[in-house]
């Protein structure tokens, strides 16, 4: 039998509240915004009133030593022998109400959580002002364990209170005193905790997490690396969390922010910016044992080695949060052709590129028009060919290999440059992707990047003299969109030809973008009929140009349905291609 990598442990819940306030036991999440609803903190306490288990705790010991430096902080402070992997909400509840602290709210406000009790009637209820002004209820829970108060003392308070009211001669002061007394008590309520280990790595305790936890949640690598942050640099965490929630808001003035039409990206993204930038790395769990100070090779832990890489992780951070960085790493996604996040399939995409372009800015000194060349062809090639869509971390840790040994700008570039040429093949263009824009997925790399090749090819929008590019923006807002998508041949004039299935009717090569009004105006006409009436309006000339960069051609409305589709995929291939060459036009090779 193998040995245990867990051992049982019992504690009063005051044991494990004081070892919080001590910092034996680490409690981040107290700091982060809290997620449950305040009637889950009442019926947490409800059921430990009436003796029911409210669940085990699950701990990690930190394998640390008490020469360990918090990063960013001057002062010493403790670190925490146990770490929490399962319970965070239910811990952060029971320490706010019964220790009086705040939590954050979910629009980062501090906030108190306020449990009332009736102990006339035992039941528990979230503090409303109807509470407030009943002298039945005791207000605020969190009153009965203030520090230097006494139970008798709180007893004869709502004792006294009771007997002002008319009704009082019916209540039974005994049942009410036990009530009070049995609620004060709660903080000698059992807590069973399984304790994991210092030795178990995080993909063990990741298991461990799986295989008991009955919702099936998962626990990602990045988790462990941000509670470790939580730990040892607390400021980096609240730090990636303000860069996050800032991104969704767009700013009522002009200050600098990190609000874009792209992507809202999440703490982990932004931890995975970071890690490349600092590590080459992209596997979390490689940068979570260098994070606890672990040698690979030996398997033990050094303090010094756990110092210098937060130092790293703490400078490759602050270029990733750089808000100059960011925007201008923006514009080259824009150069790509890709105006905003409606067109991106692949957030991992547009992640992983962030954190090539900033190696090539940070390590390598390149410029913003050197990096605008090299990463927008970069990324218009990973959003093609969703080249992070499957085994992201592999293909990203194979990436950052290549780069590990480049020490000079021109290996940079030769580096990124040779595997887009190892893709974009004349066997890609001419067969693979004509097959892979045989789809109907309802957002497709391939229609995405055909779309970024109009706004590439500086196209007019079919059957309109506006601009793809203008009618893409995303900072127009209107009852309806500027474009929208059209089936060319449209889905009941199909359905009256017997094509029923969605996957035929939706085929990418069957849709094209029409100014909102003109896709009500065609509706579900037959196209021999509408788009004669549609040609009219344009020159031979501009017809011509037109259907060109649309990969549609003259009597393309003749054609049978699968034919024309067949037929179509080849010329979107051809305008995504030209789309890429336009891009190529200014590349900087070496």
């Amino acid at each position: 039998m193998s040995s245990l990598l867990f051992k049982k442990a019992e504690y009063p819940l005051r044991k494990l509240l004081d070892d919080i306030e001590l910092g034996e036991i680490g409690l981040p999440e107290l700091q982060r915004p809290f997620v449950w609803k305040v009637t889950k903190v009442r019926d947490l306490f409800d059921s430990m009133y009436r003796g029911y288990p409210i669940g085990f705790f699950l701990f990690w010991e930190n394998a640390e030593n008490d020469d360990i430096k918090y990063i960013g902080i001057k002062e010493k402070q403790k670190i925490p022998r146990l770490l929490i992997v399962d319970g965070q909400q239910r811990l952060t509840s029971l320490y706010a109400v019964m220790k009086k602290k705040e939590i954050i709210d979910k629009n980062h406000s501090p906030q108190r959580i306020r449990i009332s009790f009736n102990p006339i009637t035992k039941k528990f209820e979230v503090y409303n002002a109807a509470i407030a002004k009943d002298p039945e209820w005791t207000p605020d829970i969190s009153d009965i364990w203030d520090e230097g108060s006494s139970i008798y003392s709180f007893v004869n308070k709502y004792i006294s209170r009771i007997s002002e009211q008319e009704y009082s001669h019916d209540i039974d002061i005994e049942k009410v005193s036990s009530s009070i007394e049995r609620l004060s008590k709660l903080e000698d309520y059992p807590i069973t905790a399984l304790e994991i280990s210092s030795s178990a790595d995080e993909e063990q305790v990741s298991d461990i997490f799986v295989r008991i936890n009955s919702k099936g949640k998962q626990l990602n690598q990045s988790d462990f690396i941000l509670t470790l942050m939580s730990v040892f640099w607390d400021e980096g965490r609240h730090a990636l969390e303000d860069f996050s929630r800032m991104s969704r808001i767009a700013p009522q003035d002009k200050s600098p922010s990190p609000f874009n039409f792209y992507i809202h990206p999440s703490p982990d993204q932004l931890l995975r910016v970071s890690i490349a930038l600092a590590f080459k790395r992209a596997r979390l769990s490689h940068v979570y044992s260098i994070l606890r100070g672990k040698n690979l090779e030996t398997g033990k832990f050094s303090p010094e080695q756990r110092e210098e890489n937060f130092a790293l992780l703490q400078e490759a951070q602050a270029h990733v949060l750089d808000l100059k960085n960011w925007h201008e790493f923006l514009k080259t996604v824009h150069a790509a052709g890709y105006l905003s996040g409606a067109m991106i399939t692949s957030e991992t995409a547009l992640i992983y590129s962030y954190a090539f372009w900033l190696i090539g800015k940070i390590e390598h000194k390149m410029s913003y028009e050197e990096l605008r060349s090299m990463i927008s062809r970069w990324f218009f090639m990973v959003a093609l060919t969703g080249r992070y869509s499957s085994s992201p971390e592999s293909t990203m840790e194979q990436d950052l290999a290549r780069l590990r040994t480049a020490q000079d700008k021109n290996t940079f570039i030769n580096v990124l440059n040779e595997q887009i040429d190892s893709i974009f093949t004349p066997d890609y263009w001419e067969v693979t992707l004509p097959s892979e824009l045989d789809s109907a997925a309802a957002r497709s790399p391939g229609q995405f990047a055909f779309y970024a090749s109009l706004v590439l090819l500086d196209a007019s929008v079919l059957y309109s003299n506006m601009k793809v590019s203008d009618l893409l923006r995303p900072d127009i807002k209107s009852m309806k969109s500027a474009l929208e998508r059209h089936h060319l041949f449209p889905r009941n004039f199909l359905k009256r030809k017997g094509i029923t299935e969605d996957r035929m009717i939706n085929q990418v090569a069957n849709y094209a973008l029409l100014e909102w009004h003109k896709n009500i105006e065609i509706s579900d006409d037959d196209p021999a009929v509408y788009a004669p009436k549609q040609e009219e309006a344009f020159t031979e000339e501009a017809l011509n140009k037109m259907y060109d960069l649309h990969a549609l051609w003259n009597d393309w409305y003749h054609y049978e349905y699968t034919d024309f589709l067949g037929k179509r995929r080849k010329l979107m291939a051809g305008v995504i291609r030209r789309g890429y060459k336009q891009l190529s036009a200014l590349e900087i090779r070496n």
